[in-house]
């Protein structure tokens, strides 16, 4: 990247930021135009057309939730979901595209034309996903664009965002593990890290789990509450289900830092108010803690790591704030957790650091140390695939096509990888191979990507002729 300006985008599903490296390298939030730090992931469509990006659109979804589109970056890369609005069709890479354009149209405002950035995605984002996110950047007036995973991000953000005193402390390479839940999706990330190089080790993660599950909850919670006391559903009605979900919403952030919170709930000309207890919600946010649970002890188990190889337990996405959260990482960890990152623009702020290292931009690559006295190169990043890439094959003893994964999860980036095979018959005249990812994991299901036709083989061939088979992923994971 070549640009003067070094962006960083977290393009979230709930709330979205940007971020730039100012005149000093140091990561900055740049504000919407309401002077929000984070934008809300939302866009209403007006009966004329015309789009409202943010906290208003989200207002509007009280009155006309018909009208809004909330949480796209989940159907990322979905060819088959679309949202029907004014008899147009939008789908999750158009919807994005509008969040970005917010972003930058009030960044461009403060800082000048804007036509490059890093935008981050989960680890776990396959390449469909990776490519809608590509799309939803150029939709958005962008020329070039590079991707980063978000729990590296945050890791690069913890290491760097401090003007490089943080090395000041580090005699020998240490090792965290980032737990980065968000909005929409919770991403894990082992990184080890000293003053030479940031090293990614492992990566994992659930993209159906985020702080929008734990609102959900709540928003039950409440309208259990109302059934039993009306005989009513109001998350049957959408403009009443939109009401519920705002207040509970706003009810989740209370009870992280109260013992109880008010949710009022509107419906069929009633509105009743109830008070939800913190341990209720804990006890029926179980199963999504659990979900956690299984995500943390599966990164560490499948690469073999120990809790006495891990340093230090960096949190960040607004959704950590929840003491649940922090509660059952203690717990697992036996350690005091690191949660001096801001849950909201870590992310952002990450991104904008590593365009700097794209760049090669002197306000990033060297940082002061010990106070200021000297300085020393920044460190290089080394990431790895979130996912492993394989084909389908024929199992012999069955028939059945599994998958047979030739570059593993968690492999150095960029990767390649050839492996060889062979013909299933005699005088086989043309082969189906069926591409796959599949997330970290063993018995993670594979995800099929696209598939290669190839015929008019020679006549005559004998079963079993050797055809060989190369794979790759470039330094964004993204397949070749």
């Amino acid at each position: 990247m070549t640009q003067a300006r070094a962006i960083g985008i977290d393009l979230g599903t709930t709330y979205s930021c940007i971020a730039w490296l100012n005149e000093h390298g140091q990561p900055v939030t740049l504000p919407n135009q309401e002077g929000e730090l984070s934008t809300p992931s939302v866009v209403f469509f007006d009966e004329q057309g015309q789009t409202i990006v943010g906290t208003e659109a989200l207002r509007n979804a009280i009155a006309s939730p018909q009208r809004v589109v909330q949480h796209a970056k989940r159907h990322m890369g979905d060819g088959a979901k679309f949202w029907k609005i004014n008899d147009y069709r939008y789908s999750a890479e158009q919807i994005s595209s509008l969040v970005l354009k917010k972003l930058l149209d009030a960044a461009q405002e403060q800082i000048g034309e804007i036509r490059q950035a890093v935008i981050t995605v989960p680890a776990q984002f396959n390449d469909a996903q990776r490519e809608a996110t590509l799309q939803a950047g150029r939709l958005a007036g962008l020329d070039r664009i590079e991707m980063i995973n978000e729990p590296v991000a945050a890791a690069l953000c913890h290491v760097l965002g401090n003007d490089g005193l943080v090395f000041t402390t580090l005699a020998e390479t240490q090792q965290i593990l980032v737990f980065d839940l968000g909005g929409g999706t919770l991403d894990l990330a082992v990184v080890r890290y000293s003053p030479d190089e940031v090293s990614v080790v492992a990566s994992d993660g659930d993209l159906e789990l985020g702080g929008l599950d734990w609102t959900r909850v709540l928003t039950d919670l409440a309208a259990e509450h109302f059934i039993e006391a009306f005989e009513a559903d109001p998350r049957e009605h959408p403009e009443s289900l939109q009401y519920l979900y705002l207040e509970a919403e706003q009810a989740k952030r209370s009870l992280s830092v109260r013992n109880r919170a008010a949710v009022t709930v509107r419906h069929q000309n009633r509105l009743r108010t109830w008070q939800i207890e913190r341990a209720e919600f804990e006890v029926r946010s179980r199963p999504l803690l659990d979900r956690c649970q299984q995500v943390v002890q599966r990164i560490l188990k499948e690469n073999r790591l120990g809790w006495a190889r891990i340093d230090t337990v960096l949190t960040t996405g607004g959704a950590s704030r929840m003491p649940m959260v922090r509660a059952l990482l203690a717990q697992l960890s036996g350690r005091t957790l690191n949660t001096t990152l801001s849950p909201d623009q870590s992310i952002a702020h990450g991104a904008a650091l590593y365009a700097g290292m794209l760049q090669d931009d002197p306000r990033a690559t060297r940082r002061k140390y010990a106070g200021g006295q000297s300085e020393r190169p920044q460190p290089v990043l080394k990431n790895v695939s979130g996912r492993a890439l394989g084909i389908l094959v024929r199992q012999e003893e069955t028939g059945q096509r599994v998958p047979h994964y030739l570059i593993p999860a968690n492999s150095p980036l960029p990767a390649s990888a050839t492996s060889v095979y062979g013909t299933v018959v005699q005088n086989q005249r043309k082969v189906h191979v069926w591409i796959v990812e599949s997330g970290a994991g063993s018995d993670r299901a594979p995800t099929v990507l696209g598939d290669c036709r190839i015929s008019g083989l020679p006549a005559d061939l004998p079963e079993g002729t050797e055809i060989e088979v190369t794979l790759s992923y470039d330094h964004q994971a993204r397949v070749h």
